[in-house]
Parts: structure tokens; C-alpha cells; sequence
């Protein structure tokens, strides 16, 4: 058995009270140098199995683990600084003057303490970053006149950048053409191989690129784990 990533072990999750609880009686492993996909209809639940794994919802029932740490603990902090989120509400107001490189570095803030702080290695990370996902002439452009899949493209390079050990991400493909979603998926996976990394892919669909990459598929249903193909540990 790898090392373990991320661990649920009969979780129930709600948001109004214990009879109808948004998730139910979740079990999972999920190790290093895996990459998993989440899907399932509208309302499933899977954003929330995605927030609940990072910490960000806790359960009420049940423990949850991020890097062996409990998301119930103070030291979950720590945790979360290892690793990377990208939530489905990414773009950013037409009038966001953040040109696209600040927007990039905001995310080693966490990890590095203040801008000041940023290296000649963190810029040649960012740009090397950016030119793999098409986007290095964009980076003194504000972030807010760029089209969604150029912002998604931006808030993926600032996922990537602080080299995390998990990646959580919400519909990353949400605003990619095909050829675009097909490059991101394989970097995702060389990423996640080379890192020895984990990755949590929420997406409503499974299209060619995504099945090519994922080491498993997990489908939910009215908050619960339908069916789970592949392995996740």
C-alpha cells in the first residue's frame, strides 16, 4: 500500500441538520501518484466530497484525514499549505487590474509569507508554468480582460505553481476548448507522476481525455458513492 493521501472513514456531511445529510456514510483512501475523478449529476455531492476532503467542511459524523492530518485539527492548516484548490468560481470582474503574474504569485503567499519574499527561481517556475499551458505572453495582461478559458488556464498555473502534494479541483475543463482540455489533462497526469502528487478532479463529464488519464472514477449519487472504477489507493 502507498501512502495515503486523503481518507474518509464513515463520514456523513450536512448542511441544515443530521436527517438529511449531504453526505452519507462516505468510505475512501485514496494514496500518492493517483489520479482520481469525481462525477455524478448536478446536486450530488460533489463539490462538497471535494471541500469536505480539504478541510474546508467538516463532517459531523465521522473522521476525515489530509495528509494524515484530522480536518478537525488545528494542524490542518498545516496541511492545507501542502496543498493546491481550485473552486468552480474562478473568473475574475472585467475590471480586476491584477495582471496576470501578480494573480500567478498570490498563490505562494501562503508559503513563502509576503511578496518580497519571492525568488529569481519562483518568477522562472512561474514563467516556465505558463509557457506549458500557453499562456506566458498573457502575463502582464490584467487577468480580468482575459477570456474564461485564458483565466481558468491562469488559475490552474497558480494551482501547479506551489507544487502541491494534492490538487483539488472543481470542473477545471469548465471553459477549455478540446484541445486545450486534452493538453491540461496530460500535464495533469505527468504532473501527478513526477510530483508523486494526488490529484481530486471534480467533473459532470468524462470525455476521452479525462478517462485516458484518471486512475479512477468515482460516481456519486444523492451524496452517496455510487460506484467507484479503478483503484484509489
Amino acid at each position: 500500500m502507498g501512502v495515503i493521501r486523503v481518507e474518509l472513514r464513515n463520514v456523513y456531511v450536512t448542511y441544515q441538520d443530521v436527517d438529511r445529510p449531504s453526505l452519507k456514510n462516505i468510505n475512501l483512501m485514496i494514496g500518492e501518484c493517483k489520479l482520481i475523478i469525481i462525477t455524478g449529476p448536478n446536486g450530488s455531492g460533489k463539490t462538497t466530497l471535494l471541500e469536505t476532503c480539504l478541510g474546508l467542511i467538516k463532517p459531523f459524523k465521522g473522521i476525515v484525514k489530509l495528509l494524515g492530518t484530522p480536518t478537525n485539527s488545528r494542524r490542518i492548516y498545516d496541511a492545507r499549505r501542502k496543498c493546491s484548490y481550485l473552486p468552480q468560481n474562478f473568473m475574475r470582474s472585467p475590471y480586476e487590474s491584477y495582471t496576470v503574474k501578480q494573480v500567478i504569485e498570490m498563490g505562494l503567499l501562503s508559503i513563502k509569507g509576503s511578496m518580497s519574499a519571492l525568488t529569481i527561481e519562483d518568477s522562472r517556475r512561474i514563467r516556465e508554468l505558463a509557457g506549458q499551458l500557453g499562456i506566458d505572453d498573457l502575463l502582464d495582461q490584467p487577468v480580468g480582460r482575459l477570456s474564461g478559458g485564458q483565466q481558468q488556464k491562469v488559475f490552474l498555473t497558480r494551482a501547479l505553481v506551489r507544487e502541491p502534494l494534492v490538487l483539488f479541483l472543481d470542473e477545471p475543463f469548465s471553459s477549455l476548448d478540446p484541445a486545450s482540455r486534452e493538453h491540461v489533462a496530460l500535464l495533469l497526469y505527468k504532473y501527478v507522476r513526477e510530483k508523486k502528487a494526488t490529484a481530486l478532479i471534480v467533473s459532470h463529464v468524462i470525455n476521452r481525455e479525462l478517462s485516458e488519464v484518471a486512475d479512477a472514477v468515482i460516481t456519486m449519487s444523492s451524496g452517496e458513492l455510487a460506484s467507484i472504477t479503478g483503484y484509489t489507493i
